[in-house]
């Protein structure tokens, strides 16, 4: 656009060469750079930095999204030796399951999702076997082999065997068996019992009662001939030594066995307590605690006891034995000699019975059979002898005690106060009434096996519960919601960042690169410049039906045509002026006779 003498715009659209002069012009008054610089200024240049700044955003976007799934590895097995870790790699290549190794090749790792899948498919196939060879030894015996390297091979299988078994145990993580078998000899002056020794590596914070160190000793005792329990040792990682049977006989305390016996006498009672209340008072309204005096001394006694003797009528008669003797004489009696040879004299005076002289009509007659006279008394010794042995009573008793029976129980019974409801709707507590405890205490006491004679006791509180407890946590601070809150804000996080380059930075790019940032700019201006010609079309009154004719522009009263003219010439000058791209816009508009 020039300015002519006259001050009128011409317009220099339709000559080339003078554009193509400024063009020229201006060119020459910029300084070529050339290198780097000027290429990344050339728009090829400039495309080639959007390529790369599209592609390092697309990375940068996919590295954010790899981080975040990134997998947490989690220890599979650890401290294995070299077989085991090949047969481990092995199956887990065969399973697909991705692994890699700890530092230092300790440990072996996989995702923390197919740990426990990992190590039950693994145990399935006998992994890791610990370093413990077993009968599976002895299967590839090489042929002549001497008999000291099967003796041996026999043995290392032998121990493998027992230390499974031994690990099989819950409380167990490894075992190693040591054996020493004497050679046989067929002198028994010289023959030696077999010993054993175990060494146990327990699980953090398991342990072993006698009971089960005592299974472990008649596990391994039974599995070697002619060895004795005496002759077996266990000891644990940390050097205690667990077969120290003497020990145990020694010491008066309770062993774990007894300590939870008694733990769940006490247990039993309260939950049987708490089982037959809770109904009455309601769940959660009553509290029960038991104390048992468990006696685990064992007691044997024997008694011997007789009673006073009876009386000969209720006396049982045990033995009895009678002898009687007789002995009968002549009449011939005497030291013996010549007078004793000789016969008796006859009797002077007249022998009379005295029954039958007092008979009545038979007074001073002999009474003797047949009338005969009665024959002469005779003389001789009579003995009886009678021995009786009475029973006598005796009662045996042998009474054993066993241990473990309840001494003494003490329970201890506390019931809230009953939830009523009142005459204004509301929920009071009150205390419970005497027939009401009274009925409490009666159940407990059958519940509990009360005894009087064994002096049990019982004691049953009625108070109100304390309300003070602890506020329960809001939900934001507990644990699991913080959790969950933190894993939702790594998400939330992640797509905020991808969405920020996303659309902050790639998709600029990829306008720029396709051209149609450039579009949309042009566009715009052109809306601008078309709104802005036609408000000022319509601020100066131009009719579009006569272009020819002079508009007033400057706003000033009406003037002659001349007047007019330069009013306008000044108004337009003002707006290139002011507003250089508007009076392009509508000098484009009149060249292309838009």
């Amino acid at each position: 656009m020039a300015v002519a003498a006259d001050g009128t715009m011409t317009s220099d659209a339709n000559n080339p060469a003078s554009e193509n002069a400024s063009t020229d012009g201006v060119a020459s008054q910029q300084p070529t750079q050339g290198g780097v610089v000027g290429y990344a200024r050339s728009p090829q240049g400039r495309r080639v930095l959007l390529i790369v700044a599209a592609a390092a955003t697309i990375a940068l976007m996919i590295g954010i999204w790899m981080w975040s799934q990134k997998v947490e590895y989690r220890v599979l097995f650890s401290n294995f030796n070299d077989r085991d870790g090949g047969a481990i790699v092995a199956s887990l290549q065969q399973m697909n399951v991705p692994y890699k190794y700890s530092d230092g090749g300790t440990a072996i790792l996989v995702p923390e999702n197919m740990v426990h899948d990992a190590r039950l498919k693994l145990a399935a196939q006998g992994l890791p076997k610990g370093g413990n060879v077993g009968f599976e030894l002895m299967e590839n015996q090489k042929l002549g082999i001497s008999q000291f390297l099967e003796q041996v091979n026999f043995q290392r299988a032998l121990e493998g065997e027992l230390a499974r078994s031994v690990q099989s145990l819950s409380s167990v993580q490894n075992a190693r068996v040591h054996l020493a078998l004497p050679k046989a000899s067929v002198f028994v002056r010289d023959q030696q019992k077999p010993t054993a020794s175990v060494v146990l590596s327990l699980y953090p914070g398991r342990y072993l009662d006698q009971q089960q160190v005592s299974a472990i000793i008649h596990l391994v005792a039974s599995s070697v001939p002619e060895l004795s329990p005496k002759a077996v040792t266990i000891v644990d990682q940390n050097g205690n030594l667990l077969s120290d049977t003497t020990k145990q006989a020694q010491t008066n305390t309770l062993d774990p066995t007894q300590l939870k016996y008694v733990q769940d006498i006490q247990q039993d009672i309260v939950k049987r307590v708490e089982s037959i209340i809770a109904p009455i008072v309601g769940s959660g309204n009553v509290r029960a605690e038991a104390t048992a005096d468990i006696d685990f001394s064992r007691s044997e006694q024997a008694s011997e006891a007789y009673k006073p003797n009876q009386t000969q009528d209720t006396a049982a008669v045990r033995s009895k034995q009678s002898s009687e003797a007789n002995s009968a004489s002549n009449g011939t009696s005497g030291v013996p000699g010549a007078l004793t040879n000789q016969p008796p004299a006859p009797a002077t005076a007249q022998i009379v019975n005295p029954a039958a002289a007092n008979a009545p009509g038979q007074a001073g007659a002999a009474a003797t059979p047949n009338g005969a006279a009665p024959a002469p008394a005779s003389s001789g010794n009579s003995r009886k002898d009678e021995t009786v042995n009475y029973e006598v009573d005796k009662t045996v008793r042998y009474t054993q005690q066993p241990m473990g029976g309840v001494r003494r129980l003490t329970v201890a019974v506390v019931v809230n106060y009953k939830r009523t409801i009142d005459n204004t709707g509301k929920i009071v507590m009150r205390p419970l009434t005497e027939a009401e405890r009274n009925q409490i205490s009666d159940l407990v006491k059958e519940a509990m096996g009360y005894s009087k004679d064994r002096g049990d006791s019982l004691n049953v509180v009625n108070t109100q519960f304390s309300t003070d407890l602890e506020p329960e946590l809001p939900l934001w601070k507990q644990p699991g919601m913080i959790e969950l809150a933190k894993e939702i804000g790594k998400y939330v996080l992640l797509a905020a960042v991808l969405l920020y380059l996303y659309f902050g930075v790639l998709r600029p790019i990829i306008w720029k690169l396709s051209g149609r940032e450039e579009r949309e700019r042009l566009a715009k201006e052109k809306a601008e410049a078309e709104a802005a010609a036609a408000a000022a079309a319509v601020a100066a009154g131009f009719d579009p039906d006569d272009p020819d004719a002079i508009v007033n522009l400057s706003g000033e009263p009406e003037l002659d045509d001349r007047a007019q003219y330069k009013a306008n010439l000044e108004t337009a000058k003002q707006w290139a002026k002011n507003d250089p791209k508007l009076v392009a816009s509508i000098i484009k508009g009149w060249v292309n006779n838009e």
